[in-house]
């Protein structure tokens, strides 16, 4: 079988399964297994597969079909500017997340050194496209999972900025390691009861203790603000992203712990996303 038949072949498959971006997906997958691009794919459709790579091919296909996100058949996701490790031990980054970065770069274009936290740093995509940015940057990352840390440090090494960042493996309540200039967070913030109507790739395949944010799904934000209002320096800066509906109470809970509001920033959707705010 060549590549062009193959495609077909996977692409109606994936379109019997309800995936919209069938042939997108198929073709992207068949770059995997051939560990080509995917313009190869496009340039070279009457080439012949081998048996082994013809099988590795439907092994992903059939995979896919079951909903489990490109990013996880790929062990990859872009970001910013850079490609990220992920497994199914992290959250996917959104493009949404990227407006975190735009604001820190922001708020800190004028600034030579800092030092930076970042709570609940999954794949590290957050802090170190700050610190790929930043070259005087240093970072910190915390997380409760080992598994995590992992993946943050492997990205570390990737982008070439594992001298420049910490890891630890800690509870954002019992964390006290230093003092911050600016600290970001991107916490589960999800309601418990909510969860269920994501979607089903996500629901299925994502980790739920990235997701869930509680009862009222500021559970975690209530933490994260709590301990930032203690590492943070005076006038030091605090990014924090919400869910599309939280702004006005996480406003509230920011305001309680001594924090001014700088701004709000919506998402490509139009939606609340994210607030910066300093500790006065």
């Amino acid at each position: 079988m060549n590549i062009r038949s193959a495609v077909i072949e996977g692409t109606n498959f994936l379109k019997n399964k309800s995936i919209l971006s069938a042939q997108l997906d198929t073709e992207i997958l068949m770059a995997r297994a051939l560990d080509k691009n995917r313009e190869y794919i496009i340039l070279n459709h009457d080439k012949d597969l081998n048996i082994k790579d013809l099988e590795y091919f439907k092994k992903l296909i059939h995979e896919r079909a079951t909903k489990k996100p490109i990013a996880y058949l790929l062990n990859k996701k872009f970001f910013w500017k850079n490609e990220f490790y992920v497994n199914k031990n992290t959250l996917i980054p959104r493009p949404d997340t990227e407006i975190i970065v735009e604001q820190i770069l922001n708020v800190v274009k004028n600034k030579n050194y800092l030092r930076i936290l970042d709570i609940g740093v999954g794949s590290g995509c957050i802090i170190l496209s700050i610190l790929n940015e930043k070259k005087n940057f240093y970072g910190t990352g915390i997380d409760i999972s080992k598994n995590i840390l992992e993946i943050s440090k492997k990205n570390a090494k990737k982008l070439m900025v594992n001298n420049r960042v910490k890891f630890y493996k800690s509870d954002v309540d019992k964390f006290a390691q230093g003092k911050y200039d600016l600290i970001v967070s991107n916490p589960p913030y999800i309601k418990t009861c909510d969860l269920k109507y994501l979607e089903r790739d996500v629901l299925k395949f994502e980790p739920k203790l990235a997701l869930n944010g509680g009862l009222d799904g500021l559970s975690v934000i209530r933490k994260v603000i709590k301990k930032s209002s203690e590492l943070l320096k005076k006038n030091g800066k605090f990014i924090l992203e919400i869910g599309f509906d939280q702004k006005n109470r996480v406003i509230k809970l920011l305001n309680n712990r001594g924090f001014y509001i700088n701004s709000t920033v919506r998402d490509l959707a139009n939606n609340d996303r994210c607030i910066i705010s300093t500790k006065i």
